[in-house]
């Protein structure tokens, strides 16, 4: 679905990226800069001396839960160059699965100040020079967003938080002619999936449930291209894998019938029961 804007070029943008120093936002940094952006990365964790992501990007110290210090960076960045274009709020953590239970307070408190709040700090921190430019926003949900979340509510709930926030800007920011993306994705291989997902035999089980045509990953560079290619035309969402595109459109079919028929598979209810006896056990290495 496009929205007014189409094919507008990036060239000549100046972008802000949060959490690029490494994964989908690294790769969206460097699609940005190909197509001739001036980039700027926010991270909390900055990569060392000589382990830069890309010598055409400049990488700034910030912590997205902290609404100070995300204003800090985008005065730093709107006064080196004068002005700020495109934002992608990307910064996200995942926990260790288990279930909401046996899930651990700090954890998910840590994770909807990053998932939720650090969004919204992003968004309030830059609105005004992105209104001003007439710019373009990029959230990062997930197709988490409309499948049952089991044995990860919380970060379930945060990304489906992250998708009201990109519909209700869209409309906010319509007659400022800022233009707001809103992306899905499931599974990218990066460290954060590889450690929710690839190193957890129980967390695996509950995606083998579904069904194989889902089964699809995309690399962090492929998810990056769908992401610059979608803000470069205003559309308000981007699907990826495409397929999940119709999971999306039946949702409210799909998901009572996908509910129930999860309550009552003894085999997922066993997984359930593994995840329940992780009390504590949320946290991932990194």
């Amino acid at each position: 679905m496009a929205g007014t804007r189409r094919n507008a070029s990036t060239a000549g943008k100046v972008a802000l990226v949060t959490g690029g120093s490494r994964g989908l936002g690294a790769a969206t940094a460097r699609r940005l800069a190909d197509e001739g952006a001036r980039v700027f990365v926010a991270d909390l964790h900055p990569p060392g001396a000589g382990h830069g992501i890309d010598e055409r990007i400049t990488v700034l110290r910030g912590d997205v839960t902290d609404l100070a210090d995300m204003s800090r960076i985008v005065e730093e960045v709107a006064g080196k160059e004068g002005r700020l274009d495109i934002v992608i709020a990307n910064a996200g953590v995942a926990a260790r699965g288990a279930t909401l239970r046996a899930s651990s307070p700090p954890r998910i408190d840590q994770l909807f100040d990053v998932n939720v709040r650090g969004v919204l700090n992003t968004i309030h921190a830059s609105l005004p020079r992105v209104i001003e430019s007439k710019g373009r926003l990029v959230l990062l949900s997930s197709v988490f967003a409309y499948v049952n979340g089991t044995g990860t509510i919380p970060y379930a709930m945060s990304k489906a938080a992250v998708e009201q926030l990109g519909r209700g800007l869209r409309v906010e920011l319509a007659a400022h002619g800022v233009s707001v993306t809103t992306a899905y994705f499931a599974m990218i291989n990066t460290d954060m999936i590889r450690q929710s997902v690839d190193e957890d035999p129980a967390a695996r089980a509950l995606l083998n449930g579904l069904p194989k045509v889902l089964h699809k990953r995309i690399s962090p560079e492929e998810a990056a291209r769908a992401i610059v290619a979608g803000l470069r035309r205003g559309d308000a969402r981007v699907v990826r894998p495409r397929r999940w595109s119709a999971v999306s459109a039946l949702r409210g079919v799909l998901a009572p019938v996908m509910d129930s028929r999860m309550a009552g598979d003894g085999k997922v209810q066993r997984i359930v029961a593994s995840l329940d006896a992780r009390e504590g056990e949320d946290l991932l290495t990194s």
